[in-house]
């Protein structure tokens, strides 16, 4: 191996040097995601091809030099919406950072709190949806435009049983009711339990495709849920409620600056 490289040009090096810097970069935007192995997999896939190449293995680079195109291919096709969310994402770090150094997400995140609570000690079903980096309008098919303060009044308003509206999802954007009555993509994967509802598996499923995190809050049982990433976690109340969507929402640094503005406005 020593040899390969010492007769390696250094163009050769710098390609290597490239590749690395975009698989590394490739790993932080799909990190937590499914297609990470996959990522993981090409990165192999394309040392082996380039070692190939060096070594003067000219049939075995032309099937590894295939299997990369076919591998690339797979990972767009088969994890579109891990690759969409994470496209998404990407680039807009810094923007994250600026949004999360304000107290919008505390306002949103008490409301949210209270009316879940509500909602659930009345057994009403409820899918509140807060959306983040990726623009929610793009997956919803049917909505009202409400575009109101975020209040645990409205919330129980909309999710009223005899509500027009409450059989849809609300989507909450920057601390505001953007709209309700919304109908999202319901998720597709088969092993999501069967006993799940209308409910859960629209949360599953814009959860899978975007970046938003919901909570529902189940008409049968009055269970409160929160959804992400496609993953559905039961069973909160008010307290443990708050400190999650804290955890997702709120970096650590945010949510001890924003403690005492809460206190005194208690």
């Amino acid at each position: 191996m020593w040899e390969l490289l010492s007769a390696s040009r250094p163009i050769d090096l710098l390609d290597i040097l490239i590749v690395a810097v975009a698989v590394y970069q490739l790993l932080l935007i799909f990190r937590g995601t499914k297609a990470l192995e996959m990522i993981l997999g090409l990165a192999l896939v394309y040392l082996a091809a380039r070692f190939s190449f060096w070594s003067g293995l000219l049939t075995v680079n032309w099937i590894l030099q295939n299997l990369l195109a076919v591998w690339f291919l797979v990972i767009i096709i088969v994890f579109q919406p891990e690759v969409r969310r994470a496209l998404a994402n990407f680039g807009q770090r810094s923007a994250i950072l600026r949004a999360f150094s304000r107290y919008g997400e505390a306002h949103t995140i008490d409301e949210l709190v209270r009316a879940a609570v509500s909602l659930s000690a009345k057994k009403t079903g409820a899918l509140m949806v807060i959306e983040r980096e990726t623009r929610l309008s793009d997956y919803v098919d049917v909505g009202v435009d409400v575009d109101a303060a975020l209040s645990r009044h409205l919330l129980e308003t909309i999710f009223f049983p005899n509500s027009p509206l409450h059989d849809g999802a609300v989507l909450i954007t920057r601390g505001r009711v953007a709209s309700a009555g919304c109908f999202l993509p319901l998720t597709l994967n088969p092993a999501v339990s069967k006993d799940l509802g209308t409910r859960h598996r629209a949360a599953i499923g814009i959860t899978e495709e975007t970046d938003a995190v919901a909570v529902v809050v189940s008409e049968e049982t009055g269970t409160i849920s929160v959804v992400r990433e496609g993953e559905i976690e039961r069973g909160f109340d008010g307290v443990s409620l708050r400190r999650r969507l804290e955890e997702i929402l709120e970096p650590a640094p945010a949510r001890r600056a924003a403690e005492p503005i809460r206190q005194a406005a208690r």
